[in-house]
């Protein structure tokens, strides 16, 4: 795990491409996330950064050799870091490059953008202990988090094909769910359709099978973070969940923004991860020292929602939320350590969800069920609408950034979905 700093983080820096100089950019030379990105009438996807309002080809660039984004992940961390610098250097404001990287360069309004990567596997955890909380005082109010929370990473295997890039619409599921007092389940649309915010880290190099990652080295197989939105019925849920969890209640659709930011970009707003005086410390492989060091990151998150009104109306998506991923109760690298301590092979492109990431405070809840306390005080927006839980039309959107005194602010883009009608049977 190597979290120190170089030249690329140096605050001072400033590119050629005016608009990575804006104060305001997700996309500063400092971030240089990766995504894949196609022009209009190509269909084979290029590997690019953001730099700015645009977007790098690196191929076309001279900066890559493939457009291969897995074989690109697979690199180790000396390689991820020889590249960084290598781009970097080429986008500087006294780039020698300048004028021959011109024409490699497009605005990211003009193309399409698609997943990161072609993702294999997708496991989701449950990182976030506040919405934990909140959501085991709905069900249990006398105990709300089960006996293994805080001794053990938990989580699910999910469905990877329905994984979709930010910008796509999907349709409300339909399911069975049943009311408490209702005689019989019924079939249907949805009725309880909910966002979660979370991130998503991407597997980089892959592990043999049968050889778990120690915790040492678990995050050189992370290539880096995304923002993710796991969609839920909730209705379906709550009668399908027991006893062996989500199903159809999740299998509809998740989205991730489109720009991986690496681990490498995320250094300089590392936090130190340190328990809840009181609670248990981890199991020593889950533990190290460079992990209570820096194995949290200072990365504030937002929610914010645009119903078809406003929409219509043009008026901007209005925020629901905010929380900080450093309050996750678990680290990228004891997931990556628990996932594999059995010997299960990650490969590049793999997808871990670190669950809903919800604040501490009232009003900081990663979801509407928390916000609404289960759509029983629904929220009230500016234009006099309410919402219980997601209505069709609506779409949500994620947002994400890091900022420290001394280092430029970086993001995530946006990672945003549409609600469109139940297809009718």
């Amino acid at each position: 795990m190597d979290t120190s700093l170089d030249e690329t983080h140096d605050p001072a820096l400033t590119s050629w491409v005016d608009s990575a100089n804006d104060s305001t950019t997700d996309f500063p030379i400092q971030n240089l996330p990766f995504g894949r990105f196609r022009r209009a009438g190509e269909s084979e996807w290029n590997i690019g950064v953001a730099i700015g309002a645009e977007v790098l080809g690196l191929r076309r660039a001279g900066l890559v050799d493939t457009d291969d984004m897995l074989g690109l992940m697979q690199a180790d961390a000396g390689t991820r870091r020889t590249l960084r610098r290598k781009i970097s250097q080429a986008l500087r404001s006294d780039s020698a490059r300048r004028d021959a990287l011109k024409s490699s360069l497009v605005s990211q309004s003009a193309v399409e953008m698609g997943l990161p990567c072609r993702i294999g596997d997708y496991a989701d955890f449950y990182t976030g202990i506040y919405h934990a909380t909140n959501v085991g005082k709905q069900f249990r109010p006398e105990n709300p988090l089960l006996p293994n929370y805080k001794w053990i990473p938990i989580g699910y295997h999910g469905r990877a094909s329905s994984i979709v890039a930010s910008g796509q619409s999907f349709h409300r599921p339909v399911g069975q769910f049943k009311g408490p007092d209702d005689p019989a389940p019924s079939f249907g649309p949805t009725r309880r359709l909910d966002f979660e915010l979370e991130l998503g880290a991407f597997v980089g190099a892959p592990n043999a099978l049968g050889e778990p990652v120690s915790i040492e080295h678990a995050e050189d197989h992370v290539f880096g973070l995304v923002l993710f939105n796991d969609w839920t019925a909730r209705d379906v849920q709550a009668w399908e969940y027991q006893p062996l969890g989500p199903f159809l209640s999740k299998n509809f659709a998740s989205t991730v923004s489109p720009w991986i930011v690496t681990l490498e970009a995320l250094a300089p707003y590392r936090t130190p991860f340190k328990r809840p005086e009181g609670d248990p410390q981890p199991l020593t492989y889950l533990d190290s020292a460079v992990n209570c060091e820096s194995g949290s990151i200072d990365i504030a998150l937002e929610a914010a929602l645009q119903t078809a009104k406003m929409r219509e109306a043009r008026e901007p998506a209005q925020p629901l939320m905010h929380s900080n991923f450093r309050d996750s109760y678990w680290t990228l690298a004891q997931l990556v350590a628990h996932h594999t301590v059995t010997g299960c092979n990650l490969q590049a492109g793999d997808l871990l969800g670190s669950g809903t990431q919800s604040g501490p405070d009232a009003g900081q809840g990663g979801s509407m069920l928390e916000l609404t306390l289960g759509g029983k005080q629904p929220l009230r927006l500016p234009n006099g609408e309410t919402r219980g839980f997601l209505e069709d039309g609506d779409t949500l959107i994620l947002r994400g950034h890091c900022e420290r005194s001394g280092f430029r602010r970086i993001g995530f883009g946006e990672c945003a979905g549409t609600v469109l009608p139940a297809r009718s049977f």
